[in-house]
């Protein structure tokens, strides 16, 4: 479960992969796994809220991604969060960064995040530039 989230600026909220955890150190979109019986915008909610303190009031699925990684398969459910309310605060003690969609190519994001970019350039600016 990813959820793509942007400030008033329309900048897109990455954290840092903690110390000890698969591919530490790497920059991600915010999210985490879905919990059986969740559904997709349950989970998103949940996970948004648990790692950033915010409340998620609209959103839409994005993108459904596969990557293989050398020791494992991830799947990513990407949604976009058009409206939230809250300030994203690192609740894991994971560093926090806003960062534009150019600026993200050189951003050391995950492997698996990375198809996201496309997928957010083909976006109709309308759509793209959410309401924080």
């Amino acid at each position: 479960m990813v959820g793509l989230v942007r400030d008033a600026a329309g900048r897109l909220l990455i954290s840092q992969r903690a110390a000890g955890r698969h591919m530490a150190g790497a920059w991600e979109f915010p999210g985490g796994k879905r919990m059986p019986g969740e559904t997709p915008r349950i989970a998103l909610e949940r996970e948004l809220a648990e790692e950033l303190g915010i409340a998620v009031e609209a959103a839409e699925p994005l993108i459904e991604l596969l990557h293989d990684y050398p020791d494992r398969r991830v799947r990513l459910d990407v949604w976009v969060v058009h409206r939230y309310t809250g300030e994203p605060q690192p609740l894991e003690g994971q560093p926090l960064r806003w960062a534009a969609l150019e600026e993200l190519p050189s951003a050391s994001l995950l492997e698996a995040d990375r198809p996201i970019l496309d997928a957010l350039r083909r976006m109709p600016a309308a759509v793209s530039a959410a309401d924080s």
